[in-house]
This record gives C-alpha cells, structure tokens and sequence, in this order.
C-alpha cells in the first residue's frame, strides 16, 4: 500500500537507524562515526569538499604496493578477503570434512596455492589446449575453437551469454556483444595520447613475451601480428559511450539474419561449439562490430588467428601455470594499467579464484559467520523506506506529468530488494574439483557455470538469482530484474555503523541505498518499465525535460580534469551521476524526517546536515594510482572518488550547512545546480 505521507513511511527508518547518543559502544570511526582526524580543515568546504572531508587522510595514506588504489572500499574488501581466506582455510585443512562443498572449496583453494606442484608441472599443463590450437587447419576449425572458448571464459572477439530478453524479460535468450580486447578500451588502440601510445608499446613487448614463455618461436614478429589483429577489432568496436543506449544495444538476429550480415565466420559451427546451436534468436549488441570482426576471420591469415587464441589462452590461465606466467601477465596487467608496484600475496588471489568458482558455497559460509538477523533486519528496513523516500520524490517533481508519474510510482512498486544472501544457494554437485589440477580446475569452474546459464534457456525465470557473491563490497541495480541488491559485507563501517550517530549513517548507508534505488529512473534504467521490459513509458515533453536536466550533468562532469589533459566523460558516467545525485536527496530528506521536528544535536562543534555531507564524504574516501585512474577514465562507468564527492555541489542544503558563498572554487548559481529527483 502507498504511504499516505512520507513522514509516516519513514518512521521504520527513523528507528532503524541508531543515533550516537543511545548506542551502547563506541563507533568504529572517531567518536560519532567520521574520521575527523582524516580531514583537512586548512581547506574551505566550498572550495574542495573531498579534501576537507578527507585531505589529511589522502596526505598520509600510501597505496599499499599490491593495490591499484586504496580506500573506503578496498579497506573493506581486505577485510571480507581475510574472513574469507579463514573460511577457506579451515575447509583446506579438513574442517566441515562432512560437507561436499567445502571439501571442493578446501581443495581447489590448497591446489591454486600449492606453487611447487604448478612450477613442477610446467607448460604441460596448458599443453594439451594450445596443442588443439596449434591443430587447427581450417576456418571452420577456427570457428569451431572461438566457440568452445566461450564456455571456458577464454575470451574470443564475441561475448556469448544468457540475458533476459529485454522486451520481454520472462523468458531467457541469447545476449552476444564485442569482446576480444587485451587491453581495457579502444581508445587504447587508437588514441594517441603520449600514455596511450606507451601502453601500447608495452602491451606490444609483453605479447612477445608471453609467447617466448610458451616456447614459441618468432615471437616478436607474431606478437605484432597479433597486436595489428586486435587494433583492427579495436576499430570495429563501439564506444562505451554508445553501449550504454538499451535501445541501439537490442537487435535481434536469427542465425541465418546474422550469417548474412555478418559473413566471414562459420556461425553454425561457432555457435555449435558454443553450446547455442539450438538457439533460433540472438541479441547481437554491436551489429557493425560483428560484420567488421567476422570479415577479420575470414581475411586474416589462419596462423595469426592461431596465435592470438594461444595468447587469450594463456592470459585466462596464467594464475594457474607458473610464476614466470604470473610474473610477466602481472607485469602488464597490473603494473602497466593499473600503477601497481606489487603483485598482491598468493593467498589473496586464491581466495578470488575460489570465490570466482563457488562464491556462494563460500558464501553460505561467510554469512553464517559475519552476517547476523539483526543485520539483516536493520538494513531490510532501511531499504523499505528509502524506497518510500523515492516515492515522493517522484511525487514531487514539478517537471514529471501526472501520467508518467503513475508508471513511476507503479514501477517502483514492483521493486525487489535482495539483502544480504539469496534465498536459495546455488547446486555446485556437479562441479569437478581434482587436487593437484589447478589449469583443469579454473576451467571446469567456468564451463560449469557456462554450462549453468545455458540450461536456464527455455526455462522460467529465476527471480532469486544474485549477481554477486555476499562477501562482495558493492550493490547494484538490475533493470530486467528491476531489483536492487547489498551483500552483506557492504552493511560495515564506514557505511553502516549502528554505533554511529544517525546523521552519519544516513549519509553514508543511506545514500548508497538511495543511489542504487535511483538507478530505476537513471539515464538507462527510466527505459525499462514495471516489469523489466524494455518500454518507452514516459511522454515526450518528460523525456525532453529529463534529457535537459541530464545534459546539464553531463557538461559538469565533462568539465572536471582528474589527470592533466584526460576529462571525465559525463556521458559515459552519466547513470552514476544522477544516481549519486539522487541518493543524496533521498537519504538527506529521510534523516530530516528522522529528527520529528526537532533540531539535531551538535557533536564536537558539527551539525547533523555537517555530519551527513561528512558521512557521504567518508564513503568516498579514496586515492588511486595515475594509471588506473586513466584506466577508469576511459571505459568505467563511475567518476572518480573526488568528483563523486563534488555531487554536492548540485544540492542546496550542502551550501547552507557550510556557509558556501560565490566565490568558493565548488560555488554553483541555484539556477545551474542540477536538480532531476
């Protein structure tokens, strides 16, 4: 039933969310729940609201060597990664000895760690594949190889993979998109920026390199060879841009309608080998990327094909075969891309690799452990009135017709929150998990779970499906599912602290609930319907007047210049960015409600709306290497840390709690703050 005022709807809210001044211990963060030691009060709120937040704690916090960048979020993941790693270690040493998933956990996790056996073993272990590679004499033979990787996760120049039909997402289909790429983006192939042209070198050498490793001969000649193939794909690939459009990323092909189009490949026996041959639609996300790469298989010579599937191969595996293997892919992967000095401790990348396998028969473990009713029940509310909190935002706006507002508010009733843990755990029974077989493992993991989302065709639809595991520091929202998800490892500090004052919590927590909330009515998620379709439901004069709002985003974002010389793209971040908008208010307005009219104590000379910037600012506290932030920059989603924190400058209650007047660095005229929910 629809809340008949917003303050009714959140009094749950309001209770769940516990102040300081009734907590029974101390938070985990200073002494109401923000690190103020971590601030940099030299700094004017209005001119950089991240460094006042976080300055002092950016000045004396080094990455750690083994991390690309460090924060609020990796501080977590270490957290859950060395819980995990207990779990996993007592399944190892025979704990649980009773439990069939456990003895599979213990042992593919005492294989990956067991580096004498792996260094023993060699290049045979990978043998036997590149041997069927070095087979190949065909083009059909090719095809029939770039399909049965597919199942393997040996990634090929096509996605293969199961979605919910978008305009009709009660039935599973095929979903195919561009792939192939061993570097992040195209833009690293075609760009020539002074960094771009350097990776590229480098990427160029560490080709070469891999192959001398694999014992292959003439290998700097082939590494370039293979180098020009994937910047031939790179030219064929979309931008990130354009991959975020639901509408232009839906084209349905039969087998015979893609053949035509995109002649060059054997599609039968690709798609044969892929495990899809009874398949009569697919989803092809980049038509004209399938027509220029599948002309590239028919007209590059057959051995340079040859060599660019020895490459992906031994990529996908190179954890699993020996330290020269790690050494070198390390080198590139996670030196040259991302700045990391150090590859992280063997034991961190096992837990990954167990968790990449079975993360829900660890999982189930893991909640049983760190994941308490009362958690659950605390963050279940939470979520409920948040989503009432939307409700009358979408109420609210001036600019939304009362048409489109009822398939609002009908969308956002069908919502489903996934807290915590599925409800039910996955079936790894028919996993295969041999000791002493740490290349055979990591691929029968993924072909089981190829082979696990290929049977959901033709069948209905599984609404308890996660897409992440619970020990995984994240949420998300799924627009065919039109649900939103939290781990259990995300309700910590310095998100969730039932210790914390409320102002705090409702700031960090809040908003995060409030940003994955809004992701129904983002840029993408306002174009699927109350039932997952993809649906154009709202009348025109409200898609123009939400287009200009965005827009508005889109060139403040495109305006800030993280690295010297490299923007944001507001297009590409734009989902984000609302989302970060939205939340803000949605959870601001929730704690207002929460104080009854009364005004809210001062903690160590802050007000309450002080405290919740604060708490929103302590989220994103994060500092990361120059590569990676290039990395980020051109093919993720998300803004950087900093310019997330800068949303508030967009929401009038920051300007008032800071005292921001023209003049500060931060300082927005009201009639250019964007405002959308």
């Amino acid at each position: 039933m629809r809340p008949t005022s917003l303050a009714v709807s959140l009094i749950a809210l309001a209770i769940s969310i516990t102040s300081a001044t009734t907590a029974s211990a101390a938070p985990q963060y200073g002494d109401f729940g923000v690190d103020t030691a971590g601030m940099d009060k030299s700094v004017k709120p209005g001119d950089d609201f991240f460094s006042y937040g976080n300055g002092a704690w950016v000045k004396k916090t080094q990455i750690p060597a083994d991390r690309a960048g460090w924060g609020s979020f990796q501080i977590l993941d270490d957290l859950s990664r060395a819980r995990t790693r207990a779990i996993i270690e007592a399944a190892a040493k025979g704990g649980n000895s009773g439990d069939a998933d456990a003895r599979r956990v213990g042992t593919y996790y005492s294989t990956f760690m067991d580096e004498a056996a792996i260094e023993a073993k060699g290049i045979a272990a990978i043998k036997p594949e590149l041997d069927r590679i070095a087979a190949i004499s065909t083009r059909a033979d090719l095809a029939r190889a770039l399909g049965s990787d597919e199942r393997v996760a040996v990634p090929g120049p096509f996605y293969v993979g199961v979605e919910q039909d978008p305009k009709n997402p009660e039935r599973y289909m095929v979903g195919m998109g561009q792939s192939g790429l061993g570097m992040p983006d195209r833009d690293y192939y075609l760009v020539d920026t002074p960094k771009f042209v350097e990776t590229r070198t480098k990427y160029l050498a560490h080709i070469a390199a891999m192959f001398r490793l694999a014992g292959m001969t003439d290998a700097d000649a082939r590494a370039k060879a293979v180098y020009d193939l994937e910047k031939a794909i790179a030219q064929a690939h979309w931008t990130q841009v354009e991959n975020r459009d639901p509408i232009k990323t839906y084209n349905l092909r039969s087998p015979a309608a893609l053949a035509a189009e995109a002649p060059g490949l054997d599609w039968p026996v690709f798609f044969a080998a892929a495990g899809v041959g009874n398949q009569t639609r697919f989803d092809v996300a980049q038509p004209s990327a399938f027509t220029g790469t599948a002309k590239l298989v028919a007209d590059r010579p057959l051995a340079v094909w040859k060599d660019y599937l020895a490459l992906r191969t031994l990529k996908a595996r190179a954890d699993e075969l020996p330290k020269a293997f790690v050494a070198e892919n390390f080198a590139f992967d996670g030196t040259v891309l991302s700045g990391q000095p150090d590859q992280r401790a063997r034991w961190k990348r096992g837990v990954d690799a167990v968790n990449d396998a079975m993360g829900e028969a660890v999982g189930q473990l893991y909640v049983a452990k760190y994941f308490t009713p009362d958690a659950k029940a605390k963050i279940d509310a939470l979520v409920h009135n948040l989503l009432s909190s939307m409700g009358e935002r979408i109420d609210q706006v001036s600019w939304m017709s009362p048409a489109t507002k009822v398939e609002a508010r009908a969308k956002l009733a069908t919502f489903n929150p996934k807290i915590g843990y599925p409800t039910k755990w996955r079936d790894y029974s028919k996993l295969k998990v041999v000791a002493g077989d740490a290349v055979g493992n990591a691929t029968r993991a993924d072909a089981f779970e190829y082979d696990r989302n290929l049977a959901k065709l033709g069948g209905p639809l599984d609404r308890t499906e996660w897409g992440m595991t619970p020990m995984t520091i994240n949420a998300y929202y799924n627009p065919p599912m039109n649900e939103i998800v939290f781990p259990a490892a995300i309700l910590q500090p310095p998100f969730f602290d039932p210790d914390a004052d409320s102002a705090v919590n409702y700031g960090a927590i809040g908003v995060v609930i409030g940003h994955e909330i809004s992701h129904g009515f983002d840029d993408q998620g306002r174009q699927y319907d109350a039932k997952g379709a993809l649906r154009d439901w709202w009348t025109s004069a409200d898609a123009t007047a939400f287009t200009a709002r965005a827009n508005k985003l889109i060139a403040q974002y495109d305006a800030y210049e993280p690295l010297p010389g490299t923007h944001i793209k507001g297009a590409l971040t734009l989902g984000e960015n609302i989302a970060d908008l939205a939340g803000l208010r949605i959870a601001y307005e929730a704690y207002q409600l929460s104080l009854h009219g009364k005004p809210a104590p001062v903690i160590d000379g802050l007000t309450g709306d002080q405290r919740f910037f604060l708490g929103y600012a302590q989220v994103w506290r994060g500092k990361r290497r120059d590569a990676a932030v290039l990395s980020q920059l051109t093919s993720n989603p998300h803004s950087p840390e900093k310019e997330r924190v800068f949303e508030v400058r967009n929401f009038g209650p920051w300007y008032d709690a800071f005292d921001v007047k023209p003049g500060d660095k931060l300082y927005l005229k009201p009639d250019d703050r964007v405002r959308i929910w």
